[in-house]
């Protein structure tokens, strides 16, 4: 997913882009930024999207720095938020290695940003938030989980729920190609290679770029949200993304 994608995407967002905010029952994201947050504080929301997290952001931080791949989101999210005087509006590409540097913030929020395919961008997305993250400050990280991914695919295949839309038609090459996919933890997004991440992944990963105190907990989704019409039985477990709370040394 490059720039070109996102500012196409942007004026049909909220048709286009699944809505944590709104589908976050338990409200796991917001009373994660609420213990964290300080008037005293900045707070930094990398892969802001059209700027649905900054009516909680703005009140509850000195300054927010609202960062996002696409300029026409950014747009957006200024048009919509404009009673919000502390919010400065950064256009960046993440993934770009022309990004050397970001304004420092006591917290870094980034919800579900880090979706692109390609190891090489991911490492540098991930890099260059980590050094916009003081020391000592907090990170609040979302990601599509790989272990949720799989469970779907399981159930779907199981017990053959809209097993045409799960079981297409496919080539040897395109069935290789997915296959090689998988094993790199990108799983299809509307046929999008999207990255899904292991729990124990992330907490490689992280503790690597030098944060500790990582905790894990699982948004959890009803199951509409990976089947048009799940049976009637189909409860618990559900359907979940990672959040992930950690802190930078």
């Amino acid at each position: 997913m490059d720039r070109k994608y996102w500012e196409r995407i942007a004026p049909v967002y909220d048709d286009e882009i699944f809505d944590l905010l709104k589908n976050d029952s338990k409200s796991l994201v917001r009373k994660a930024i609420r213990k964290l947050s300080s008037p005293s504080h900045v707070v930094n929301d990398i892969g802001c999207g059209i700027g649905k997290w900054l009516p909680l952001l703005s009140p509850a931080f000195k300054k927010v720095n609202a960062i996002d791949i696409s300029a026409e989101n950014l747009r957006i999210a200024a048009a919509t938020y404009p009673q919000f005087k502390n919010v400065k509006y950064i256009r960046a590409n993440m993934s770009s290695p022309a990004v050397t540097s970001l304004p420092k913030s006591d917290l870094v929020i980034c919800i579900n940003a880090i979706l692109t395919g390609s190891l090489p961008q991911r490492s540098r997305f991930f890099k260059t938030m980590a050094a916009a993250v003081k020391n000592g400050g907090s990170l609040v990280l979302t990601v599509p989980s790989l272990e949720s991914s799989m469970l779907t695919s399981i159930i779907g295949h199981q017990w053959k729920i809209e097993r045409d839309l799960l079981s297409p038609a496919v080539n040897k090459n395109k069935a290789l190609h997915k296959w090689n996919n998988l094993q790199q933890g990108n799983a299809d997004i509307d046929n999008v290679p999207t990255k899904h991440y292991l729990k124990e992944e992330l907490q490689l990963l992280l503790s690597r770029l030098g944060f500790t105190g990582i905790e894990f907990k699982k948004i959890e989704y009803d199951w509409d949200t990976e089947f048009l019409v799940p049976p009637s039985w189909l409860k618990d477990p559900r359907p979940w993304d990672w959040l992930v709370v950690c802190r930078k040394n």
